[in-house]
């Protein structure tokens, strides 16, 4: 699984934001989904449905705030009781560890992009030195390569945090997607006419709702200065705490890609339109959203 990942950003569905061969060698060598819908979008809801076969009014796991009723019995302990070998590495975001596994390595919540910390089965919390990404991909072949039981058939839960908001790219990323400019929606300056309530009132909007330092990665003290008011204001804390979380190479090589978009931004503002901030804020989201997907792919 990668988690918030539209299928417009997978070049098997559609090809113009983001090429994805790795991906798209699952789907020429399985299939497409071109006709379905989930019983649940909310992040945690939709796994518990997966792993239970259940609505979220029968399995219980309807919001992202309550932990996972472990009653519930899960079809990976139907496949761990009929003999397979069991394992699961990346974000489950159930607010309690998953049963049936033989070794589990998982992110406590959202988890983090860069050094992040991993609840595990045999060694409790630990922290992990590196990129998300790659650490849960290493995780993974390694148990493949090391603890598979080649006589067993197997389960393996290979499950990635990105593209989950806040967009961290990994450094080798940097200065491919920094610099692009991505094709807009045509609903990218949708007034909503014609339609009900419901689209209109839905935090999605990208002025309104994206805030300047968590997803838009302009520092919080710039923000202060230029005077940018944002909704959503746990922005700035989680700006200040995943960039606390890089060690000094990391910063260093952050800083040098970002401080030039932060620089020109700061000089363009005073004079941009709403049209052209609205244009900004999107290709900003773009370039960190396809950049960590290329990191999946």
């Amino acid at each position: 699984m990668s988690d918030d990942h539209a299928y417009q950003a997978i070049s098997a569905y559609q090809d113009h934001l983001i090429q994805t061969p790795n991906i798209d060698r699952i789907a020429d060598e399985g299939m497409l989904f071109t006709n379905a819908c989930v019983s649940n979008s909310i992040c945690a809801p939709s796994r518990a449905a997966i792993l239970t076969g259940k609505h979220s009014h029968l399995n219980g796991k309807v919001d992202n705030i309550q932990p996972f009723d472990t009653t519930q019995i899960t079809f990976l302990q139907i496949f761990q009781e009929a003999g397979y070998q069991t394992a699961m590495f990346g974000k489950l975001h159930f607010g309690n560890n998953p049963k049936g596994f033989d070794q589990f390595k998982i992110l406590p919540g959202q988890g983090s992009y860069y050094n992040p910390d991993f609840i595990t089965k045999d060694a409790g919390r630990v922290r992990m030195e590196g990129y998300v990404t790659d650490i849960i991909t290493d995780m993974t072949l390694d148990w493949l390569k090391e603890d598979r039981k080649e006589e067993d058939p197997f389960l393996l839960f290979y499950l990635h945090k990105a593209p989950h908001r806040e967009w961290l790219p990994a450094q080798r990323h940097y200065e491919e997607y920094l610099g692009k400019t991505f094709p807009e929606p045509a609903t990218l300056f949708d007034d909503y006419s014609g339609r009900g309530s419901a689209a209109k009132e839905a935090k999605m909007n990208l002025v309104k709702h994206m805030n300047w330092s968590g997803d838009s990665k302009i520092p919080p003290a710039i923000s202060e200065e230029l005077g940018l008011v944002s909704n959503e204001t746990w922005g700035d804390h989680k700006y200040r705490g995943m960039l606390k979380r890089m060690d000094s190479s990391q910063r260093a090589n952050w800083d040098k890609a970002y401080q030039p978009m932060i620089d020109e931004f700061v000089e363009k503002y005073p004079s941009m339109t709403s049209e052209e901030l609205m244009q900004w804020k999107y290709n900003r989201y773009m370039q960190d959203y396809l950049a960590c997907i290329a990191s999946v792919d």
